[in-house]
């Protein structure tokens, strides 16, 4: 009698474990998704990090549902080796790209064509996600090259893993500057917004969402659909995100 209790246990448990939703977002999300996970009714699992390192852990066979990338190419990596369904594939969200400092600096700097990066960072080094693979490095690296001064201060950059942990050096005074974006700007008291880096300085910048092509959890699709709804638009806009350019 009880090997049954204990089996019937153990059957419900892992029903109850097979509608979780497992979701692998972009690290920048995570103060908003995690928002948004907790006003919908059902049960998640989210894992944060750099677009680059979930989109090639998906490829490896981690068990995931539905994958929120920063750009539009790790999605697309995906789709090329058909790990996603493509017909849910959605841009979700826009974000704007912003230059920060510590909390209690008060210098004023005009981003502009050749404005004077260097001379500001003095001999230290500017915070960036990852230049050459992280899309919140890759959207900077664009608006600097535009800009004038990528040249100048490519031997200068020190490069985070993903975009949260370039604005932890920012915020904990390691840099005293950084690129990242406004939304991760809002989400930290210790680091002020200098400036935004003008929208046609780099590509724009889309969050692409889709369900996994592995995914047959009937929750995921639901998660999916309340996350396009206006309950969850209220909490993205809340924390800065704006919606997908055309």
């Amino acid at each position: 009698m009880l090997r049954a209790v204990l089996a019937a246990l153990a059957l419900f448990a892992s029903a109850a474990h097979a509608q979780e939703v497992r979701v692998f977002a972009t690290a920048s999300l995570k103060n908003a998704l995690d928002e948004a996970a907790s006003a919908w009714d059902g049960k998640t699992r989210l894992t944060y990090a750099a677009s680059p390192a979930l989109a090639r852990q998906i490829d490896a066979g981690a068990p995931a549902d539905l994958f929120v990338s920063a750009d539009l190419d790790w999605m697309d990596y995906l789709a090329g080796k058909k790990l996603i369904k493509s017909e849910t594939r959605i841009n979700l969200l826009g974000n704007r790209l912003a230059l920060i400092a510590p909390k209690a600096t008060s210098f004023e700097l005009r981003i502009e064509r050749g404005f004077d990066l260097v001379g500001r960072l003095g001999d230290r080094r500017l915070a960036m996600a990852n230049a050459d693979a992280v899309p919140a490095g890759k959207y900077g690296k664009a608006a600097l090259e535009h800009l004038g001064v990528w040249r100048a201060v490519a031997s200068r950059v020190a490069q985070a893993e993903n975009v949260r942990a370039a604005l932890l050096l920012v915020a904990r005074g390691e840099a005293p500057l950084g690129i990242v974006y406004r939304t991760d700007a809002a989400a930290e008291s210790s680091v002020r917004i200098v400036g935004l880096f003008p929208e046609d300085s780099h590509p724009p910048i889309v969050y692409p969402l889709a369900l996994l092509a592995a995914a047959s959890n009937p929750e995921a699709r639901r998660f999916a659909t309340f996350l396009q709804e206006a309950a969850a638009r209220r909490i993205f806009d809340k924390h800065g995100f704006t919606a997908p350019p055309p």
